[in-house]
This record gives structure tokens, C-alpha cells and sequence, in this order.
């Protein structure tokens, strides 16, 4: 078993994360604002009733690309984000609402939301916080509500410049989503059509229990 990380190391890794964020919210717009996900929204989506406006979380949403998406169909979106750069900027490019909450001490309210969509988010949380988070987004989530997430997969946890990062493949990632409360319906890795060996994103359409 690893080591466990000590909460003031955990707060330093929260911080410098973000930092890197911080310092390059505006060319991290430009270079996602447009990226292909129809796949990932279509797989969280298709899990609801067709027509039914949806109360919905976007976990760590950045710059408020999926807010706007979601938005556009007539649902509720509310982001979520640890940057202060990020949630301004998704306040303005969406006109949603956004909380500005980190990862490790979120405040949110008890079933809240149909569901949370959390892409390219919860792998910055260090793996022995994981289930916590999970179990807190369970919380959140409304009987029965979904949770879409998508990472890049590995087998390990650390830094990558200024970036913590926490990379699991499938096993792991099930592992921790029946901890926190949540069975699986269905995963796939992306980019579509190309060999698993090519495809570093998992994604995963899970649903709380209980």
C-alpha cells in the first residue's frame, strides 16, 4: 500500500495545480474550445429520459465549454472549478452559474443534481482521496442520478511538470466508483476507431446506488 500523502502535502498539491491552471486559462481556451467530445456528451445524455431538462454538475467544467453545450439544449448546468481564472470564464462564455470549490473541500448540496459530468477532472485528485470525492458526488447526485467521467488511463500517480496527475485503467477505476457508490453501465476508450494502444482516454457512464 502506499504511503499515505499528509494533508499539508495534499494542500500543496491542490495549490500548485491549480497555479498551473491559473497561469494558462487563456491558452488552455483556445486550445480546447474546440475539441470533439459529441461522444461523451451523447453517452451521459442518452442515460435520461429524451426531453427532460436536467439539473446538471460540470465537475472541474474549466473555461465552460460543456456548460455552453448543455446549456444550448435547454438543461441546467452549473459548473464547478478550482481555478478563479477558470470560473470567470465560464461565467462569461456560458452565462452559467459556477461555484468556485477545490476538489478536496467541496460544499455541496445534498441531491442537487440528475447529473455530474466530470471530463478530464478527477484524475488530478490523488488516489487515497478518491472514494471521499466520489462518495461526496454521490451525495450530490439525486436517486439514481449519473456520473459521466473521463481520464487519461495508466497505472500511476504523481507529477507531471506543474500537474498532479492520478492515471488508472478500468479495474482500478471500478474499484473505486463501487466505493463511492456507484455502479457501472458502460465504458469505452477514445479516441474512437483506433487501436487500444492509440486510445489514452477512458471513459466511464456510471450511476449512484442507493
Amino acid at each position: 500500500m502506499a504511503e499515505k500523502i499528509p494533508k499539508s502535502q495534499l494542500s500543496e498539491i491542490e495549490a500548485v495545480t491549480l497555479g498551473h491552471y491559473e497561469n494558462s486559462a487563456s491558452s488552455f481556451w483556445r486550445g480546447t474550445k474546440d475539441h470533439d467530445v459529441t461522444q461523451n456528451y451523447d453517452k451521459f445524455l442518452s442515460q435520461f429520459p429524451e426531453g427532460r431538462a436536467l439539473d446538471i454538475l460540470d465537475f472541474g467544467c474549466g473555461p465552460g465549454r460543456d456548460l455552453g453545450y448543455f446549456r444550448s439544449l435547454g438543461h441546467r448546468p452549473v459548473g464547478l472549478d478550482g481555478s478563479e481564472a477558470f470560473c470567470d470564464m465560464a461565467q462569461t462564455h456560458s452565462d452559467c452559474p459556477v461555484l468556485h470549490q477545490q476538489f478536496l473541500s467541496l460544499n455541496l448540496p445534498d441531491e442537487a443534481f440528475d447529473g455530474v459530468f466530470a471530463n478530464a477532472s478527477l484524475f488530478h485528485i490523488p488516489g487515497q482521496e478518491l472514494p471521499r470525492v466520489l462518495r461526496e458526488l454521490h451525495s450530490t447526485l439525486r436517486p439514481k442520478g449519473v456520473l459521466f467521467s473521463s481520464n487519461p488511463r495508466g497505472n500511476s500517480e504523481g507529477w507531471s511538470g506543474q500537474r498532479y496527475g492520478h492515471f488508472m485503467e478500468f479495474e482500478q477505476s471500478l474499484a473505486n466508483l463501487k466505493a463511492g457508490g456507484f455502479e457501472v453501465l458502460e465504458h469505452y476508450y477514445r479516441p474512437v476507431g483506433l487501436p487500444r494502444s492509440e486510445q489514452p482516454w477512458l471513459a466511464i457512464v456510471s450511476r449512484r446506488v442507493g
